[in-house]
């Protein structure tokens, strides 16, 4: 039978970025309905907009009003404002990350990193970053439509997907391929022919240096267009409102959260039941949410400690149990790119693929070490992954394996706060009931021979982080 705790820590995982080591005792005895009625309350206000943009780049761009003149600037400029906005995104990635680690808004920072890597975005841009992130984090758990349109009119998106070269006369069909196969119906939904008709809705749509959403009527197809079976002088609107009437868009989205959400292995009929009142709702993504997680199916065995953690996933759970200080937080990001998941740099539009993919022979490696390179401040020599995708060509890749150390202060008291009701010969395993989602665990055994016994706080500090070292932990 499955305990209640586990049920809780299994919403918390899947909801959330897994349990507050403040929770560890709360969450054994509240109710899923309960929890998840904190959860949706908590996540309730509109998020603080999170900017890092430093003041080199902030009079650069912020002076820009067109795009004649940022052509005005010299050499030296444009390459101060790309290396500026490249370490103001790294420090956004670093203040999106704390929010994802600390916020009460659990649930509406876990729907944004899935609408991150669903709406896959990047470009050197802090502001058209910032925007973007913005879009996403206000509308993680509002409605698709609003997202989804929030979305397309943004600057990041019309830039990497080019439709700001979309013209009457020379339609750039990237933007329009990329809303159906990737952000809405999926392949097999349209023809070659939508795509065709559906760039030249598109005509017009772009932005300006000042990263304003414009439509030039001038450069806007304004003849008839047949879309869908449809057939009208339609505009970029037209054609998401279209899109949005679609059952298959709903069913698309579905799938998608529900591999994400509950299990990678896809019930259809699940889905399909599921698919039918997201779209009875007009795409509320709130209530498709808690359909999911108020079901009692969405607490069988079989959906329980099945997901590979995210590399961000593994860091923020990680952090979430063992409060701690970084002296060199920065040290995350190469975390995360020797993981395979940077913040704002995904591998491509189609974002990052998930599930097995997160490991390899290296990734598993570093993985089972992390726990220990964060709380016992090891040094850790890593060398980046060739991305060229990521360097764009402007620069060699630096393959020299370098050495870090993040610095890190852990809050080992508050861990032993968390089982100071636990009886000596029970710490063991209350410790792992806590920390894994699988049935399978390490032998006692072993884990006492590598654990400290020299007092109560060394036994659960080794303990901990023997735990969070082992494979069962990558699981959720």
């Amino acid at each position: 039978m499955i305990s209640n705790r586990l049920k809780n820590q299994h919403l918390l995982w899947r909801a959330a970025f897994g349990p507050m080591v403040e929770s560890v005792n709360q969450i054994t005895e509240a109710s899923q309905t309960d929890l998840l009625k904190l959860l949706v309350e908590k996540s309730s206000k509109a998020p603080a907009y999170l900017s890092t943009a430093e003041n080199t780049a902030d009079g650069l761009y912020k002076g820009l009003r067109d795009f004649a003149e940022m052509e005005k600037l010299t050499k030296e400029q444009k390459v101060q404002m790309r290396k500026q906005s490249e370490r103001d995104i790294k420090n956004l990635n670093l203040s999106w990350l704390y929010e994802m680690i600390n916020s009460e808004a659990q649930l509406r920072e876990k729907l944004s990193l899935f609408w991150h890597g669903h709406f896959a975005c990047r470009v050197v841009n802090i502001y058209f970053q910032q925007q973007l992130l913005d879009v996403i984090r206000r509308n993680a758990l509002g409605n698709f439509g609003d997202l989804l349109r929030g979305v397309s009119k943004s600057p990041s998106m019309l830039s990497f997907l080019n439709n700001q070269q979309n013209r009457k006369k020379h339609p750039n069909e990237n933007f329009a391929r990329e809303v159906m196969e990737l952000f809405t119906m999926g392949r097999g939904n349209y023809t070659e022919e939508d795509i065709k008709e559906s760039a030249r809705a598109f005509t017009g749509w772009g932005f300006t240096a000042a990263g304003e959403f414009v439509e030039r009527k001038n450069q806007h197809d304004s003849g008839q267009k047949t879309f869908l079976g449809r057939t009208g002088n339609f505009n970029g609107d037209d054609i998401l409102d279209i899109i949005l009437e679609q059952k298959a868009t709903a069913g698309f989205i579905t799938k998608k959260l529900y591999a994400f959400l509950v299990n990678e292995e896809i019930d259809e009929g699940r889905v399909e039941q599921l698919a039918g009142r997201f779209y009875q709702s007009n795409y509320n993504i709130l209530q498709l949410v808690v359909d999911i997680f108020s079901s009692d199916w969405f607490y069988d065995q079989k959906n329980i400690g099945t997901r590979i953690k995210s590399p961000v996933e593994l860091i923020a759970g990680i952090r979430r149990m063992i409060p701690m200080d970084l002296g060199r937080p920065e040290v995350q990001l190469v975390f995360q790119k020797s993981l395979g998941q940077l913040l704002f740099y995904p591998p491509n539009v189609a974002g990052w693929p998930g599930g097995k993919t997160w490991i390899d022979s290296s990734t598993l490696m570093l993985r089972l070490r992390l726990p220990q390179i964060l709380t016992f401040n090891e040094e850790v020599k890593l060398s980046n992954k060739p991305d060229d995708d990521i360097a764009m060509g402007r620069e060699g890749v630096d393959r020299i394996a370098k050495s870090y150390r993040v610095g890190s202060e852990p809050d080992w008291k508050a861990v032993a706060e968390a089982f100071k009701k636990v009886k000596r010969e029970h710490l063991l395993s209350s410790i792992a009931d806590s920390l894994l989602q699988t049935d399978s665990r390490v032998p006692q055994t072993v884990l006492r021979r590598y654990s400290d016994d020299t007092s109560r706080e060394s036994f659960i500090r080794t303990s901990v982080v023997q735990l969070m070292s082992t494979p069962e932990y990558q699981l959720c």
